[in-house]
């Protein structure tokens, strides 16, 4: 073995995380069994603990985030919705409140009220929304100053831009066309020259850059695959080069890193595991056949004025983006369908190095727990509890929830990272309207 003065500086942070990872797994095996019980639990009261009271105050060290206020509200709130609870009508009426004042007249939501929009606390604040359902939060949202607030972000070579003369990114095409697809307003025009951008955008890796020429990256490459498969246009990446990209991305600690050589972070559970549950369905909509995987026929036929990311029940035969292969067999609901990274691996990561006993999730061990990584090491655990379920909609087996069966949290629906009963109660709402 090289010695540490041989190391460099990214080796020795990675051998100090696998010994750390090493030391919890070791010890919970030598654990007697009532012990390992409570260890692999998910302290569900605790989490929503932590989740409710940081809506009610957060400490003055949070005014650095100051910009992040609708981002803070979703991540707690889609948090707290994964655990099945919901917040009391006073703290409801709060967030609409705080939310109405951070929405711009002319369309957007800033960080903050008073702050320019942004497409990013834009995505987070109509989630927000979405996630706490009924008529008020959904009502709330200006629709008619959305899109032309859209609008004003496309750039001309087809990509969008964060906010007025800001950067332009994956990111923010992704965030774009889910909240345009959320609210039934995504045509043509919004979705014209996205997916050359993106394309552009993947690596000779296979994954997906925040914009060409850079390195690809977990949370692109989920943002790029998402906008993709809601543009109808995934058949032009090389879905083959992302798929190896993507599983080699899940480390010998279980969970999966951001970036190659980079170490294992607990939010790279949705960002990583959320790609392999998009990729799942497209891989059984072309027959389950992964040397298609290459191929240029598209995928998804719905039309792109009216394509609407949905799950099965949601939407029309015409425009379900995941299940246009044929009728659905309710009996063969519960089938074990291999995943294509290591699940339980991954929950063991989440729950054992990642959860906090006292409440809350984190990156890794020796970290502290925060309301970002609660929010999507929770959305990964929901992602590889079904991950060997054909009909993700259905309660998974048993053996695929590691731990206690009452660690099961509610599905999600990937593409827009929102909880699927309220995403079914948004997508009815915005088509009635």
């Amino acid at each position: 073995m090289e010695s540490s003065r041989s190391l460099t500086v990214t080796q020795r942070d990675q051998a100090i995380v696998e010994q750390s990872v090493f030391n919890i797994y070791k010890a919970f095996y030598e654990l007697p069994p009532n012990s390992k019980s409570f260890m692999s639990e998910l302290q569900r009261d605790k989490h929503f603990e932590y989740l409710t009271g940081g809506l009610r105050l957060l400490p003055p060290s949070f005014c650095s985030l100051d910009a992040n206020r609708p981002w803070l509200c979703y991540w707690i709130l889609h948090s707290i919705a994964l655990l099945g609870e919901f917040v009391d009508d006073d703290m409801e009426d709060n967030v609409i409140d705080f939310l109405n004042r951070c929405q711009d007249p002319d369309g957007g939501y800033g960080g903050g009220p008073g702050q320019m929009p942004h497409l990013a606390t834009n995505y987070a604040a109509v989630n927000a929304l979405v996630t706490l359902g009924g008529e008020k939060a959904l009502l709330s949202i200006n629709r008619e100053k959305m899109y032309p607030f859209l609008q004003r972000m496309k750039d001309p070579s087809g990509a969008f831009r964060m906010h007025d003369a800001g950067e332009i990114d994956v990111r923010a095409c992704y965030t774009a066309i889910s909240v345009a697809s959320i609210l039934n307003i995504l045509d043509a025009e919004l979705v014209q020259g996205v997916g050359n951008y993106i394309v552009s955008c993947q690596t000779y890796e296979g994954g997906i850059a925040g914009e060409p020429g850079s390195e690809a990256h977990g949370g692109y490459t989920f943002c790029g695959l998402a906008a993709m498969i809601l543009i109808n246009e995934v058949h032009r990446l090389d879905l083959a080069r992302l798929i190896d990209w993507v599983a080699f991305r899940q480390g010998v600690e279980g969970g999966f890193q951001g970036r190659t050589n980079k170490l294992v972070d607990g939010c790279y559970s949705f960002w990583q595991g959320g790609v392999f549950s998009l990729l799942k369905r497209l891989l059984s909509t072309i027959g389950g056949d992964n040397s298609s995987t290459g191929s240029q026929e598209p995928i998804a036929s719905s039309d792109v004025a009216e394509g609407e990311g949905s799950l099965d029940g949601v939407s029309s035969d015409s425009d379900d983006h995941f299940d246009q292969g044929g009728e659905h067999d309710a009996s063969n609901s519960n089938t074990k369908m291999e995943p294509i990274f290591n699940s339980l691996a991954l929950q063991q990561y989440i729950l054992l190095c990642s959860q906090d006993l006292e409440g809350g999730l984190r990156d890794k061990p020796r970290k502290s727990r925060d309301y970002y990584h609660t929010c999507y090491c929770l959305s990964g655990l929901s992602v590889c509890q079904r991950s060997w379920s054909k009909n993700e909609d259905s309660p998974p087996l048993p053996a695929a929830v590691l731990g206690p069966y009452a660690n099961l949290l509610e599905p999600i629906h990937p593409l827009y990272n929102i909880v699927l009963d309220q995403f079914r109660e948004a997508y009815e709402f915005f088509h009635r309207s």
